[in-house]
């Protein structure tokens, strides 16, 4: 097993030569932290846990503007303004009120 690891070593500094030699593209950079989580296990686990962190604060302060700009109310708002009394008068009928009855009888 020794001998594996040792591969994988000397792979991972062959790739951070070519990296900093000038082939920093995206497979190169996969390749190397692929092989750095081959050699250190909680590596990875980490760099997942950071990932998923970092996409659940930006996912956070998304919906926090979101919800704020919808709760934010400006002067134009409904129910500030005072229309006074309906031009039809009331829409309900004296019938149609519930007032003085039992509700359960029907």
């Amino acid at each position: 097993m020794d001998w594996e690891r040792n591969s994988i070593e000397a792979a991972a500094v062959y790739l951070r030569e070519m990296i900093d030699a000038g082939a920093d593209d995206y497979r190169t950079r996969t390749v190397h932290e692929g092989l750095l989580d081959v050699l250190d296990p909680t590596r990875h686990a980490t760099r997942v846990e950071r990932a998923a962190a970092a996409e659940t604060a930006t996912s956070i302060l998304h919906a926090r503007e979101r919800r704020g700009r919808l709760d934010r109310r400006g002067h134009t708002d409904r129910r500030l303004i005072n229309f006074g009394p309906a031009a039809a008068g009331e829409r309900r009928m004296i019938q149609d009120r519930r007032a003085n009855l039992d509700r359960r009888s029907h």
